[in-house]
Order: C-alpha cells, then structure tokens, then sequence
C-alpha cells in the first residue's frame, strides 16, 4: 500500500524561559536562517544558557494512504507539536517529514477569521488560507454554512457571532477541505455537545471516504471508534504503537499518566472510631485489590474495596457507599446487605474487608466521588451520608459505547449500553 506519511528521528527541541528573538528586517531573516542552518546537527548547542527541553524526541513512524491513525497522550506529551511539524507550522530541529499528497489541517480553529468581515467573506478569507481554491469555496458554501448552522446570519459581521457561532463556522470551513490528508487535534472542544456529535459524525465520513486522517484527543472513545491504529505519545516519545486499541489505550490510562492516589483513603489518623466497625481502608480498585489511578475507561472493572476492624458483632450492621457526581448528584448507595440473607458477606470480629464491583459500562463519562455509609439498620448512623464521612474520587474517561452514533459523552447521569430487539 502506498504511503501518506513518513517521519523519521523526528525531533523538536526548546529552550525553557528563553527570549524570542524577532528578526525586524530581511537582513535578521537571512542572518538568523545562516545561524540555524550552521547549527544544524547541533541541536544541543546553548547560546544563551537557557535550559532546554525535547518536545519530540526520536519519533519514527509510517501511515499508509487511507489509514486513520489515532495520537493520544497526556497534556505536554509532544501531539500538538507532531502536528504542527506535520502541518509546516513550525520546523522540527532534527529527522524528516515526508507528506504524499494535498495536507489540510484543523489545529487552532478559526485562525485567519477577521472580526469586521461578514461570515461569507470569513468562509472565502479562511479557505482560502487553508488552501481551498475559489471554485471549490463556491461549491461547498451552501454545506459549509448549513453544517454551521449560521444560515440567518451569514452576512453579519462576525464580531457580533457568539463564541459557539464563530467556532461552528470555522470549524465547517476547515472541515470541509477536500485534501488527502487531514490533521485534527481535538475537535470535541469545538461547540456544544449537539455539534461535537455533528464534528465527530464528519470525522467519520472523511475517514471512510479512504482519506488519511491524523487524530489527536482526550476522548478515548471517539480514539476507539474512528482509528484502526493508535500512537501513544508520553514525554515526546513513542510509548506504544498498535492496531490493537484498547490494549494500547489501557495501559496509557493505567500508567503514570496520572499520578494521583484520591481513589484511596487511609486511615492513619485513627479517626471515625465507634464500638462496631472502625474503617482503615476505602479504595477504588482494579481486579488485584491495587488502587485504581483516578482515569478509568467504562470498559475496566472497578471495585469498591471497604476493609476495617469488627469490635462487637451486631446483626443490624450494614456497612456500604455511596456514589456521587462531581455536582453532588446522588447515583446510589449500596450496602453488603443488597442481596437476600443467604447471599451477604459473613460478618465475623476483627479485620474484614467487603469488596464489591461498580458495574461496568453504566456510569457516564466524568468524575465522581465514593463515600463510606453504614450503621445499624433503623437504630444509628455510624457513616452518615454526606457528614463529612471518608470518601475517594475517581473519573470515567472512554469505553461508553460501541455504537459509532455514540462516541462522546452522553446527555444525563448514566450511560447504560442496553440490548435492543425487534419484535416481530
């Protein structure tokens, strides 16, 4: 299969707190050109002392024409800068690039669009930055606009656009280049969530329409659902490069991407003390009983792990969590006693630790917030829901869906994949 893109020992380096040298004139161009180009192959060379960092460090990779390759990593992984190295925007400091084919770009939506220009003039003014020709800008007008869904105020000056209106418009121009290959970087910032489902619907479409698609997001799932192959980018390296996904994306999301430990409590303070059941341990887990990092996919299992000592064995005793959305919402509570007598957890004195798993592909993308309850049934509160009881956090990020409709994060609380059936 033919090739789109080729890079090899690509490499980008900068230099941290330095000042930006601002070339005034044609003769600062070409002197400061000569000094770069002298000092090609010395990447490492200093002048002015200020520390410097690697961006990109030895990335090498090869995208075969109409392949969809998906780019993930945390925030100051290096992705946007491989695009912007792939878009020409800015130069690598070492390796090579080689492009097979008309490239467009949907890096920083709406540059170009001039605030006293009405939407049409912007469509013509923006495409044509990107590389539309005339004729292709007036074939594709009455698309771009209806997609944005500016038809009323087309002619109005865009400075009187909401921020939603000019993204949308921007967006729709850059959307809709007709190029062998495009560069997207995190398009589901653009808009509300009705028109991010209409961004990654056009993602979509272009990917199969055979064109070669680079597409860097945070959002796991529309990774899974548009790419047959992902990059994992950590530190300005290649940490994994595979076709299979979520191998890939799990142990992204269960590296040291996220170093945080909220998803465990301790109890090392000795408090919450009573005559029934002392805490010592709440946790978000995975199978092995190891804290969960906070970033979980809806596809891992999860458990929520309650270990603690039995100081007076009492037949009432129930002992449970709750679990909460980031603006307080209450999804439910549950206690060792959900099931009937015969099914509960045998409760003896000393340490015990009840497990029990968060079901898997329910909850919503977002973070959410577990909390300890119990006490004696109708008798007392030893963990009162929402007084000040021991809680940890974790977030759902991807694994919501396999549908192709449903790639983003849903409207409502939960996110259920249910079964469907026809009937007759």
């Amino acid at each position: 299969m033919a090739k789109a893109i080729e890079v090899r020992g690509l490499g980008k380096q900068y230099r941290l707190n330095a000042q930006h040298e601002r070339a005034d004139t044609l003769r600062d161009v070409l002197t400061q050109t000569w000094q770069r180009w002298r000092g090609a192959g010395r990447a490492t060379s200093n002048r002015t002392g200020a520390p410097a960092f690697w961006a990109l460090d030895d990335v090498s990779f090869t995208v075969e024409a109409g392949e969809v390759l998906g780019v993930i990593g945390r925030n100051g992984a290096g992705k946007s800068t491989l695009l912007k190295i792939l878009a020409r925007i800015t130069e690598p400091t070492r390796g090579e690039v080689d492009l097979y084919g008309r490239v467009g770009s949907l890096l920083e939506v709406g540059t170009g669009f001039h605030a006293e220009l009405s939407g049409r003039e912007n469509v013509y003014l923006n495409g044509a930055i990107l590389g539309m020709r005339r004729r292709e800008i007036q074939r594709r007008f009455d698309e771009i606009v209806e997609f944005a869904g500016v038809e009323q105020f087309i002619d109005t000056p865009v400075k009187h656009y909401s921020s939603g209106m000019y993204m949308r418009l921007a967006f729709a121009v850059a959307a809709h280049l007709e190029t062998e290959i495009l560069l997207v970087d995190e398009v589901l910032a653009v808009g509300d969530a009705e028109f991010q489902k209409k961004c990654l619907g056009k993602m979509g479409e272009v990917a199969h329409a055979g064109r070669t698609v680079l597409f860097v997001s945070h959002n796991m799932n529309a990774v899974e659902q548009l790419c047959g192959r992902v990059i994992w980018l950590d530190n300005g390296e290649v940490q994994g490069d595979s076709r299979e996904l979520r191998g890939v994306i799990r142990t992204y999301m269960t590296a040291g991407a996220v170093t945080t430990t909220a998803s465990e409590w301790i109890n090392r303070r000795g408090e919450f003390d009573n005559p029934w059941f002392k805490p010592r341990r709440l946790a978000v887990t995975n199978v092995d009983s190891m804290p969960h990092q906070t970033e979980i996919s809806n596809l891992t299992p999860a458990f929520v792990e309650i270990e603690g000592d039995i100081q007076e064995l009492d037949p009432t005793l129930t002992i449970g969590y709750a679990i909460y959305t980031d603006d307080g919402n209450v999804l439910y509570w549950s206690y060792q006693t959900d099931n009937s007598p015969a099914h509960w957890p045998r409760l003896t004195q000393g340490r015990t630790c009840l497990r029990s798993q968060i079901p898997t592909r329910l909850l919503n993308e977002g973070s959410y917030r577990v909390e300890l309850i119990g006490g004696l049934y109708h008798r007392e509160w030893l963990f009162e829901p929402a007084k000040n009881a021991p809680s940890v956090e974790f977030t759902i990020r991807g694994g919501l869906s396999d549908s192709p409709h449903w790639m983003a994060k849903r409207p409502g609380l939960l996110a259920p994949v249910l079964t469907w059936d026809q009937l007759g």
